[in-house]
């Protein structure tokens, strides 16, 4: 530890503003560094194929192109964005004995996982809004759910999480931090960056604590909401076939709005001083949603199985 730190002092010139920041990652635990990088290693190549696959399914296939698939599209473009954002850097840092990030990288991971993780939260809730729609407004659902209110509805969730990031971030971008780059964590954030600080921070926590409650607060309300007018039209539906196909419709996005906020409520519920535990939540949030939303999307979906099948067999007729 003590040649970590070494390196981040000599690299840092201006203590206000190093040149880098330690990330002290899991190096609490050396014997797990290794197991984490091939499991990190695996689920990293695999999170790509995933997410890649699907978006490249919905542009080759015009069944695929509807409002369903076209917010699948967008969540995973952003899990593609927070996969690229954390993992290079993760797997650098548990390969080798250099933890370190340098200072504009530090921020721009900072600026992309706040901008990411606001937008998510904001596309999951127009995610449940179609379903709503789907299911509750069946006749109305291709008035209502049209392609520029589809497009309006995605540009709002890009750009409010950017907005906020925006503030956030700036705000943290411009506190003195007197020499303290010492990062207790395995990626850089707005919270961890605003610990650093070496002068008053009400005003950022104050900020950031308003700036998250349209995405922490209002958008998983919203989603409630949208399920419980969803699980009402269900339930009021005499065929037991029909409220089967009603649920297999919305079950894999419930599936992922929980895997989503499950986590990150008891991520942000935990006490401060339970750093390990909260940087090994923070690794299940950052890795394992990405990995396993293609997974969830594809295994309960038979119109993109139909898909990839019709991609499979045209191939192969290609290379006959």
């Amino acid at each position: 530890m003590e040649a970590v730190h070494k390196i981040a002092v000599m690299e840092g010139e201006n203590m206000s503003f190093p040149n880098a920041f330690v990330l002290l990652g899991f190096s609490d635990h050396p014997w797990l560094e290794m197991p984490l990088f091939g499991v990190v290693l695996v689920s990293y190549i695999l999170t790509l194929m995933g997410n890649s696959s699907i978006i490249l399914l919905t542009l080759l296939d015009p069944r695929l192109q509807t409002p369903m698939y076209f917010f699948l599209d967008n969540l995973s473009v952003l899990d593609l964005c927070v996969t690229t954002t954390i993992v290079p850097q993760l797997l650098v840092n548990l390969w080798g004995t250099k933890k370190v990030i340098v200072y504009w990288s530090c921020f721009t991971q900072a600026y992309l996982i706040h901008w990411t993780g606001c937008t998510e939260c904001t596309l999951l809730a127009a995610m449940a809004f179609d379903r709503y729609v789907a299911i509750c407004r069946p006749l109305q659902y291709s008035v209502i759910m049209h392609p520029q209110m589809c497009v309006q509805l995605a540009v709002a969730a890009w750009s409010s999480g950017l907005a906020n990031t925006l503030l956030q971030a700036t705000l943290t971008l411009q506190l003195h931090r007197c020499g303290h780059h010492t990062i207790d964590h395995f990626f850089c954030e707005v919270p961890v960056l605003i610990k650093l600080a070496c002068e008053d921070t009400t005003a950022n926590d104050l900020s950031l604590s308003m700036g998250a409650i349209p995405f922490a607060l209002v958008a998983p309300f919203l989603v409630l909401v949208s399920y419980a007018f969803i699980a009402r039209a269900v339930l009021k539906l005499s065929s037991a076939e029909g409220r089967r196909k009603a649920f297999s419709t919305c079950s894999s996005h419930m599936v992922v709005v929980t895997m989503y906020y499950g986590p990150a409520t008891y991520l942000y519920l935990q006490p401060p001083a339970k750093s390990t535990q909260a940087k090994f939540m923070s690794f299940i949030y950052c890795i394992i949603p990405p990995l396993l939303n293609p997974l969830i999307y594809t295994l309960r979906n038979k119109d993109v199985k139909r898909a990839l099948k019709r991609i499979l067999q045209f191939h192969e007729g290609i290379k006959s």
